[in-house]
């Protein structure tokens, strides 16, 4: 790798960094179902997500996504993968003093939400194909340890975007 390509690199690095930790907000969760698991422990986990969306792209080499996911069901889960045709990588990444790190799942406990948020934890693009613009719509997949996989569509919103902010700061 030359020292552009690196420099290059390290900008958009740093770019992603400040937008994943510079808000720190709460996801509307209006849109998940209401729907319970009157079946039991023994059924699998059903989720819902609610306020899916991706920062527009400052460049095609990752990109950050954000939503809730909401499990209505007395088993925790975990959200163990993620799929686009927009990259062939996508990693789930927590923060925790102030550094991204990837991990290998994150825990959505029984009758709870798994928030992926600015700040917080989220799912990472690496190397995407294309650029999204605003106003265009990504298609993903999450998969779980018990759950069946959930196809989820992110809205592309403007860099600046915070999801409705319930506790302001």
């Amino acid at each position: 790798m030359n020292t552009r390509t690196t420099r290059t690199l390290a900008v958009a690095l740093s770019l992603t960094a400040a937008l994943a930790i510079s808000g720190c907000s709460s996801s509307d969760s209006s849109g998940s179902s209401g729907s319970s698991d009157a079946a039991g422990e023994s059924a699998k986990p059903k989720m819902t997500v609610s306020g899916a969306f991706m920062p527009e792209p400052v460049n095609d080499k990752m990109a950050g996504a954000f939503m809730v996911i909401k499990n209505d069901s007395k088993t925790a889960d975990k959200l163990t993968a993620v799929t686009s045709p927009l990259s062939d990588d996508l990693q789930i990444h927590e923060t925790k003093d102030q550094k991204m790190q990837q991990v290998q799942a994150m825990d959505v406990p029984a009758n709870g939400e798994l928030k992926l948020e600015r700040g917080g934890s989220h799912v990472m693009f690496m190397g995407l194909k294309s650029t999204p613009k605003v106003g265009d719509k990504i298609t993903i997949e999450l998969r779980f340890e018990k759950a069946d996989p959930v196809k989820v569509e992110l809205d592309v919103k403007e860099r600046t975007y915070n999801a409705q902010n319930s506790n302001a700061h």
